[in-house]
Parts: structure tokens; sequence; C-alpha cells
């Protein structure tokens, strides 16, 4: 198993470059994008495990995010109604955030434009945060940084295909329900995995307007990595792609076929 150095696998704990946070039990595990104690949890330890994005790549690493809670960093809510909303512009948005029904399952957030007076729905585009999962586990350099250690063993790599699998079949379905209520839904990610899922999905790429047959939409952010040590790194948007269920659900259905001879 490689050795590296700690601080070049984590890139962020509780949102400060990893270098720079020694002692997430001292902040209270407190993350500054929900404002709240981290919820995601780790194997190896017990607790909080505030790891918020990893760095990829073997000639220029990136930082990857690895916490959907990262991406509240942005102002999300603005950016889906200036960017994605269909229709007119709601006059009184609300937001409300984990969301579910029953056969439906849950969304992160869902955006409304509510009646003041009578409290109806007139509106509504539903939001759903995405980053990636890990093969192998990161921890070890995670507790090397708690730890001051110089170098730790660790091996790890994205599972892009995970989240292409598991999330894309979730994002058809809702994707549909969406359809069918004449609305739309965001799916929220960093840009660079929605590279990695076009080079296996292509489904169509159409422009995202206020009266366009668009009812899923990506809205992509990515990251201005800083170049002091001391200084957090952050997210900006980058651009919004739209698609429609339809064609979503065939790309993701039929993929690229694998080569016979090779799987011969």
């Amino acid at each position: 198993m490689p050795q590296r150095k700690p601080e070049r696998v984590i890139g962020e704990i509780l949102g400060d470059p990893a270098a720079q946070q020694r002692s997430p039990v001292n902040a209270g595990y407190l993350c500054p994008f929900i404002n709240s104690e981290c919820m995601k949890r780790g194997h190896l330890t017990e607790g909080p495990y505030p790891v918020c994005s990893v760095w990829w790549g073997q000639k220029t690493p990136r930082l990857v995010m690895t916490c959907p809670k990262r991406l509240y960093q942005a102002d999300i809510s603005q950016d889906v109604i200036h960017h994605c909303w269909p229709g007119t512009l709601p006059a009184h948005p609300r937001v409300a955030y984990e969301v579910s029904m029953e056969k439906f399952g849950n969304v992160d957030m869902v955006i409304a434009d509510v009646d003041p007076i009578t409290g109806a729905v007139l509106e509504f585009v539903s939001v759903e945060l995405q980053a990636v999962d890990l093969t192998g586990s990161v921890q070890p350099a995670y507790l090397g940084i708690l730890n001051s250690q110089a170098t730790v063993e660790v091996a790890y790599g994205v599972n892009w295909a995970n989240v292409r699998k598991r999330y894309m079949a979730q994002l058809v379905d809702k994707g549909f329900y969406h359809h069918q209520w004449q609305t739309r839904i965001v799916a929220v990610m960093q840009t660079l995995l929605y590279e990695k899922l076009r080079e296996h999905i292509q489904f169509d790429e159409l422009p995202v307007g206020q009266h366009t047959p668009v009812d899923v939409i990506f809205m992509l952010y990515d990251y201005v990595e800083s170049t002091q040590p001391s200084e957090g790194h952050t997210l900006l948007f980058d651009r919004v792609v739209g698609t429609s269920h339809s064609s979503l659900m065939t790309h993701t259905l039929y993929q690229s076929t694998p080569n016979k001879d090779e799987f011969a």
C-alpha cells in the first residue's frame, strides 16, 4: 500500500483545507455549510467524519467533493430560481428541506412559490444534491492529519460507476414524476462528476429557458482552489445543462455497448 502525505489525500475538513483543521472535535464538528454538526459517519472512527473532499488524480490532482452538504456553500435556492425556474419567476419563494412522500422517496430541497394569503403552492422545483463515493477508505489519512503524521498508508479511488448506476436510476424515476407534474427537478453536483457521467450516458443536452421542454436540469459548480494554504477553497457556479426525462431514461438504460470480443 502506498505511503502518502495525508494532506495530499484529504482535501477539506469541516470546510477548511485539511492542513488547517487539526482538531475538529474542538470545533464541535460544526459544518459551516449547514450550521450544525457534521452528519457523515466513518467505519473506523466514532462520531462525525467531517471529510468534505479529497484530492484525486496523479499528474494534476483536483478536489473531488465527497459530501453533498459541501454544495451548500453556494446559494443554491437563488441559483435555481435564476437559472432553472419554469415560467414566471416566483413572487413569494419558500424553501423546504428533506421533503419526502410515500412511493416517491425524498429530495434534499423543494423551492416553492407560495400564495401569501391562502398558503397554496403555485409552482415548485425539486433539488437533489450529489457527491461521489470512494473505493477504499481515506480514514487513515484523516486520522493521520489529526495525529500530525508525515505520511500514512492509504489506497483509494473515486467510484464514478456507483454514482452513475445508483443516482442516475433515481433521477430517472423522480424525473418521470416531475415530467408528469409538469415541473422540473434540478440535480446539483460538481462539474467533474457531471463530466464523468456524460462519458457513459450521452443524453441530449438542451438549453434551459423558462419555456423550453426541459424537465431535468443539471446545475453545476466547481472549485476555485486556493493558492494560499491558510485560505479555504471556493465553490462557484459553472453552468446549467437541461435535458428531457425521455432522453435521460433512454440513454441511461441503453448505454454504449462494451466490446463483445473483449467480453469473450
